[in-house]
């Protein structure tokens, strides 16, 4: 059985990632890129689904986890009645590698270990072929699946019933390692790593990158830690960010809204590039646009949402019966329906993105801007389409006014490309456009009797996505309009203090209705609070979001407040986007707060 999903901890190389639990296994991991099948699927059903345990024999042991500074280097200090010893976890970085390292340290007394290893390719389809080899070069075992290689090097390890076991001592000044690589089947064994050297390496890489963080203010921790995780959740050889590293842990406990997040969508994606270059990480910016630009190459009607890490397309959801899911939730998905949907907020995501790449210097190409211009050039012509939303509803097409919101700012950030920043285009076409969706929006996407924006045209519910109205500029935080659709917001969606994405009873999603409110609105929440003065409200939201962190500062998609629990797949690269933009939005209140306070 899975332990509960806040009990993870990632630690990642920038081409994938493994989750390693808070007793000592590591319960997912997919190599060598985040999107290939798992090796190690305990999370998604139990031991017999692939693991890698390593922890102290006795079960009375008891752990305390944190990273090494601001890397992903995982340290677990165990505690038993007969000594202590550190476990390090970590994917070295650099490398062009798929490897993992796992040192156990000696501290006090003597620690008896045990390792357990539990190897099941291919979404545990696959038992592999496992030979010990004993002579020079190489020490170790060796698992091979068709076109899958495992080389483990360590503590000796002993066949027993469909797993690896080895039993050892770690006494005070002992280093004991065990390291895996991943390679090709067909290409020979590679050799060892220096775990010295690539640890020294990994948490240098890390460190630096982590110093350039711009936020100086009293979540600064948090706001570094979210960084992070957004930065590991990039592909480093291709420039894709996938929006969390797993698949298919529910969105509610034993039910069926189970999604597969591995893959790049482009409103996260686009999402994520903002924070990260409002933080000064313009390298980045320029390695996603980069990215975008081959991801989308060709007809802008073939346009997706959502693609593979190297641009892939063809991404077919199906379910997998290997895996019983997380805690027996089911089924899981391997693939997204959503690609094939048109949803078209994710252009003005886009659109906003790269308009913020230019004002923060990053220079346009000689693709770039064309590839924006054709991107305009389909939205004039498709823009009145219904479509599913920022939600990927698997219900009826409609048309929903966030969507429209962001069809109005991508309009807003060609006109501005060419008024500031001195681009081509049809400047007058585009500024009638945009005047024309913003009419449209405020005539049938705004209930005056309730003085709210709507979810879709049509509707009188409301939708946590309308909190962005005023972070893409349609309106002020202090709009009364806005006003009023925060107030409508928290009369419908708040529930035990936190909001949920829109009511789930009104059947617009075409799903059984359930979940937990969504940690992003949340955060939304507080960005609006803080820039429409509500400082207290703010401040009181902000301090019970980030005590939903983990106990190594990771967030999910959803929070299950009565059981006190993490839910939806992890960590969610939303979840800790949201929550840097929260954290920016109350530090620049205070900062306006206290200049309008010295000129008075």
């Amino acid at each position: 059985m899975a332990l509960p999903i806040e009990d993870y901890a990632l630690i990642s190389d920038c081409h994938s990632a493994a989750l390693v639990g808070r007793n000592g296994s590591i319960d997912w991991l997919c190599l060598p890129r985040y999107d290939s099948a798992s090796m190690f699927g305990a999370l998604l059903g139990d031991e017999n689904h692939g693991r890698w345990l390593l922890a102290p024999a006795d079960a009375s042991a008891t752990a305390t986890r944190s990273y090494r500074g601001d890397t992903f280097v995982l340290s677990t200090i165990w505690s038993t009645p007969t000594g202590q010893v550190e476990v390090l976890d970590f994917m070295p970085h650099g490398d062009g590698r798929a490897d993992l390292m796992r040192r156990v340290r000696g501290i006090s007394g003597t620690v008896h270990m045990i390792q357990d290893l539990r190897f099941r390719f291919g979404y545990a389809t696959t038992m592999p072929w496992v030979r010990q080899l004993t002579g020079e070069p190489v020490r170790g075992l060796v698992a091979i699946a068709g076109p899958d290689a495992i080389v483990v090097r360590g503590p000796a390890l002993r066949a027993a019933d469909h797993r690896h076991v080895s039993h050892f001592d770690v006494a005070a000044g002992d280093a004991v390692d065990a390291q895996m690589t991943w390679y090709p089947s067909h290409r020979a064994i590679p050799p060892a790593v220096d775990i010295d050297a690539a640890y020294a390496t990994t948490c240098t890489w890390w460190q630096n990158w982590a110093s350039s963080c711009s936020h100086e203010g009293a979540l600064r921790a948090e706001v570094v830690r979210s960084l992070l995780v957004l930065r590991a959740l990039t592909h480093e050889r291709t420039g894709g960010i996938v929006a969390a590293a797993t698949t298919s842990l529910p969105e509610q406990f034993g039910g069926s809204r189970n999604w597969d997040y591995r893959y790049v969508w482009l409103r996260d994606a686009s999402l994520t590039l903002e924070v990260l270059l409002s933080h000064g990480y313009e390298l980045e910016a320029d390695d996603w646009r980069a990215w975008l630009l081959r991801a989308i190459a060709g007809d802008p009607n073939d346009v997706q949402i959502m693609y593979g890490l190297s641009g892939e397309r063809y991404l077919p959801e199906r379910e997998l019966t290997s895996l019983p899911g997380y805690n027996g939730a089911s089924p899981v998905r391997v693939g997204n329906g959503a690609v094939d949907q048109f949803q078209s907020d994710v252009i003005g995501e886009v659109m906003v993105a790269l308009h913020a790449a230019r004002t923060a210097g990053v220079q346009e190409n000689e693709f770039s801007w064309p590839l924006q211009r054709a991107l305009m050039s389909f939205l004039e012509k498709n823009w009145r389409r219904q479509d599913r939303g920022i939600w990927e509803v698997r219900g009826q097409a409609r048309e929903f006014t966030h969507s429209r919101v962001m069809v109005w700012a991508a309009f807003d950030r060609a006109v501005r490309g060419i008024e500031e920043c001195g681009l081509d285009g049809p400047l007058k076409r585009w500024k009638t456009l945009r005047d024309e969706v913003r009419s449209d929006i405020e005539t049938r996407g705004f209930d005056a009797e309730r003085n709210s924006y709507v979810q879709y045209y049509g509707s009188t519910e409301v939708d946590a996505s309308l909190l962005v109205l005023p972070q893409v500029g349609f309106c002020a935080p202090t709009d009364p309009r806005m006003l009023g659709t925060v107030a409508a917001i928290e009369s419908d969606l708040m529930r035990n203090g936190l909001l949920l994405r829109y009511r789930t009873i009104s059947a617009v999603d075409g799903l059984p209705p359930g979940e937990h409110p969504f940690l992003a609105c949340s955060f939304w929440l507080v960005e609006q609070y803080a820039a429409s003065g509500r400082t207290r409200d703010a401040d009181a939201l902000m301090n019970r979001l980030v005590g939903f962190v983990n106990d190594v500062g990771l967030l999910s998609e959803e929070y299950d407040v009565a059981n006190g629990h993490q839910a939806g797949n992890f960590p969610q690269a939303l979840s800790h986007l949201a929550l840097v933009r929260a954290a920016d939005a109350i530090v620049t209140h205070m900062v306006s707060t206290s200049s309008t306070n010295e000129k008075t």
